[in-house]
């Protein structure tokens, strides 16, 4: 593994720490981020509702609103046409709510995974004509929704397009409007929001114009879940969602945002980011991965609290089957890659199955570029159909890779990292052959390292309680504001390394003695095992390079500070891996 420092402007940090009043290693963080000023730094430390930006600065969203209203006015039965993972079913349930706030009506559509798979389709549209309905509203899809548009417009629909997906080279489909800070012309201020994101600022809109505006902090906590959950940067008006929106979480209001709390035990306390992405979202996500994602709007608009403890046990129930599918193709593709005499030498991987569950292919392909550092598609085979999705290394755009060639694919779309598509079985020696090219022709070895990047070196007796509680305040982390970590030089390992559960490893360490107490602290690696095997015996006493960030066990009895390790290694492997 290689370790990078994070860059960062010495002389803006400088300035930071005296103009903004704030602690000199908290000025290194914030400059490694991007801050320059001290108001930004202001703002970036305190979010609040006055850093949102008006909705109607995104393009259409004065004739979204208006047709929107007008709905509302007259009662007109409104569709939503929602997405399957928690970014679509959170912002399905944002824009219901909304639109029956304001005394409009609304029902849904969520597709199913297996059935339907990702994308508006034309029989959806047509029941929905059938029905009587005259406004469509799509979110977290759509943006390449071409035909749908125009089955829309042949059956005299209106069609509002919310997505925040990457628009094709063919624009954006026709529709009463399209709201995507994406799409060419748009001059939004924040071009990463996700789905709920988008939908948010309707919502946004929608409580602003009808007078209703004090309402607006309620919807926070459904669009913080997802900001999360689909990893967005966490910058801008996404930072102040998710600070906002955890805070909200801490006393929920709606029954089965209580229930899956309960469930997940972190009901009753301030959340982090970890809580919604490790704990929350994936029993979301379980729905639409292996039952129908309905289930997560019906949680989160249902009032009664019976019904919402029965469909979060439900979710519950599902996520547990999820991890035995996981392992189950996991294992199928260890052996394919254990199999497989040219692994060292190919640059990205293409790893099919039959029967494989397409709602867990994308999970396992992020397992896979885990294991190997380099795109990898997971498909699924299924009576001749192939439905697969792809994860990515920073360094490679798979979106375009997959547009290089997009005559293999009956359809495709996503982002630069992660990718979603479906193509004719026998195509897949073809796609096999022309990603290997196109990886060949944009990466090179060097980028097949992994990277363990560390915002500055911190000596181990640095690390105190107080300097905890300050780092806390940069808190939410995730995407574009990690958990600052830090490198100690020379680490005493004050205990011996343990395994624990097959799988983490846990070890003390101590800075270098020069006489009298030095405090130790427990550090653990999550899923370092294989390392620790891998490499020779540590022995107490050794001196280690470590590479951590800062955490705390909440344990009653034995809590208190912990290192969670990022990498470690010998003071002169690792001095060599960070030139």
């Amino acid at each position: 593994m290689r370790w990078t420092q994070r860059p960062f402007d010495f002389s803006v940090a400088s300035r930071l720490s005296a103009e903004a009043n704030i602690s000199p290693l908290v000025a290194v963080l914030l400059a490694a981020r991007g801050i320059k000023y001290s108001d930004e730094a202001w703002m970036f430390l305190n979010p609040s509702l006055d850093a949102l930006h008006s909705p109607y600065e995104m393009l259409g969203m004065d004739a979204a609103v208006e047709r929107l209203m007008a709905a509302i006015a007259k009662k007109e039965q409104v569709l939503i046409y929602g997405d399957y993972d928690v970014d679509g079913t959170t912002a399905t349930v944002i824009l219901k709510t909304a639109i029956e706030i304001c005394g409009g009506r609304a029902e849904f559509h969520v597709p199913h995974r297996l059935l339907e798979g990702y994308g508006m389709r034309d029989e959806v549209i047509e029941k929905a004509a059938a029905d009587g309905i005259r406004l469509i509203i799509s979110v977290d899809t759509g943006i390449r929704a071409f035909a749908a548009a125009e089955t829309a417009s042949r059956l005299g629909l209106d069609l509002i397009v919310t997505d925040h997906h990457l628009p094709g080279a063919d624009g954006v489909p026709k529709a009463l409007a399209v709201l995507n800070p994406n799409q060419t012309g748009c001059d939004y201020p924040c071009k990463h929001l996700c789905g709920a994101g988008v939908a948010f600022k309707v919502a946004q809109a929608l409580l602003e114009k009808s007078d209703r505006a004090r309402l607006i902090p309620s919807f926070l906590k459904m669009a913080a879940i997802a900001t999360i959950a689909d990893a967005v940067p966490l910058t801008g008006e996404n930072r102040v969602f998710v600070s906002l929106g955890l805070e909200g979480l801490r006393k929920p209001v709606n029954a089965g945002l209580k229930e899956l709390l309960a469930l997940c035990r972190i009901d009753g306390r301030t959340l982090s980011t970890q809580d919604v992405a490790f704990r929350i979202a994936p029993r979301l996500n379980a729905a639409g991965r292996m039952d129908v994602a309905r289930d997560v709007v019906e949680l989160f608009t249902t009032r009664d609290a019976k019904h919402a403890k029965d469909v979060a046990q439900h979710l519950n129930k599902l996520n547990g089957d999820r991890q035995e599918e996981e392992a189950r193709i996991m294992a199928a593709i260890e052996k394919q890659l254990a199999d497989d005499a040219s692994f060292k030498d190919r640059y990205s991987f293409v790893l099919d199955g039959a029967e494989w569950h397409r709602g867990v292919i994308g999970i396992c392909a992020s397992r896979v570029v885990d294991r190997v550092h380099r795109p990898a598609l997971v498909i699924a085979r299924h009576e001749g159909e192939a439905h697969g999705s792809g994860r990515s290394i920073p360094s490679f755009h798979l979106l375009n890779a997959l547009e290089s060639c997009a005559d293999l694919f009956s359809r495709y779309g996503g982002h630069a990292h992660a990718v979603g598509f479906a193509l004719p079985e026998d195509r897949l020696p073809q796609l096999r052959e022309k990603l290997e090219a196109y990886a060949r022709q944009h990466l090179k070895p060097a980028d097949f390292v992994p990277e363990m990047v560390y915002d500055t070196e911190l000596p181990l007796s640095d690390v105190s309680e107080k300097l905890y509680l300050m780092l806390q305040k940069l808190e939410p982390f995730g995407m574009s504001n990690p958990q600052p970590v830090f490198v100690s030089r020379g680490a005493r390992l004050a205990g011996p390394a343990r395994t624990l559960k097959e799988k983490h490893v846990k070890m003390r360490l101590a800075p270098q003695s020069n006489g009298g107490f030095q405090r130790s602290f427990e550090a653990l690696a999550w899923r370092k095992n294989e390392k620790l095997q891998a490499e020779p015996p540590l022995n107490m006493g050794d001196l280690l390079d470590v590479a951590f960030t800062i955490d705390h066990n909440d344990h009653p009895d034995f809590g208190g500070l912990q290192l969670i390790l990022c990498d470690w290694a010998k003071p002169a492997a690792s001095a060599s891996s960070a030139r």
